[in-house]
């Protein structure tokens, strides 16, 4: 058991979860929007999303952001016990794939981060759907690392494709299918309606901080 169970075992958090991570995220995706376009940065704004929710569920005193920027895996501590955050986004008619673990830049980098590779801690991902079912998984780390040892890296990780405007290297399919079907592994089933939100929303707390006295 490691602390970001409690996250799965507590049945209000559990609605909470299902009731305003949607809203949530769409609001990131409006915050990270340009000329209609959701931008790259929208992972770092539902990153900060979901440490929120683990300061409200653990209090601010248990939860250390203060992870330097060059950490390749890690994204928050709870309690000494550190904890990647991944979210990605999938059509609802195809299967997951192109979770990424890290964002190598060139083909050196992510051959060396492939051979280098081991897991270090729990991952929790957000399979994020559109009008569609969802789910918010939380992969042991020990089973992220049988489950490299059993595929091989090579079938564990995919590096980017040379020649193509891609970056970083990603889980395979398989490697995910695998994760997901692991008895060890925590889900939330999530529904995300795709609501239409007033783009002023996005605003709303800077409006809010204008307007303090």
């Amino acid at each position: 058991m490691s602390v970001y169970d409690e996250l799965f075992d507590n049945q209000q958090v559990v609605r909470q979860i299902r009731q305003k991570l949607p809203r949530l995220f769409l609001l990131a995706e409006l915050e990270s929007q340009r000329n209609g376009k959701v931008g790259m940065e929208v992972g770092s704004v539902r990153e900060k999303i979901l440490i929120a929710l683990l300061m409200y569920k653990f209090g601010l005193d248990r939860v250390n952001t203060g992870i330097a920027i060059t950490e390749p895996e890690i994204d928050v501590i709870v309690d000494d016990e550190p904890l990647s955050i991944k979210t990605i986004t999938i059509p609802h008619n195809l299967p997951i794939r192109g979770v990424k673990v890290s964002w190598s830049v060139d083909a050196e980098t992510a051959l060396k981060f492939k051979k280098e590779y081991f897991p270090s801690c729990d991952m929790m991902l957000v399979e994020i759907r559109w009008d569609s079912a969802g789910h918010l998984y939380l992969f042991k780390k020990h089973s992220q690392r049988e489950i490299l040892t059993k595929l091989g890296a090579g079938n564990y990780l995919k590096l980017p494709t040379q020649g193509r405007n891609t970056r970083g290297v990603e889980l395979t399919s398989e490697a995910l299918r695998l994760l997901i079907k692991d008895a060890s592994t925590r889900k939330i089933d999530i529904d995300f309606p795709h609501e239409q939100l007033d783009y002023k929303e996005v605003y709303k707390r800077w409006l809010d901080a204008w307007r303090e006295i």
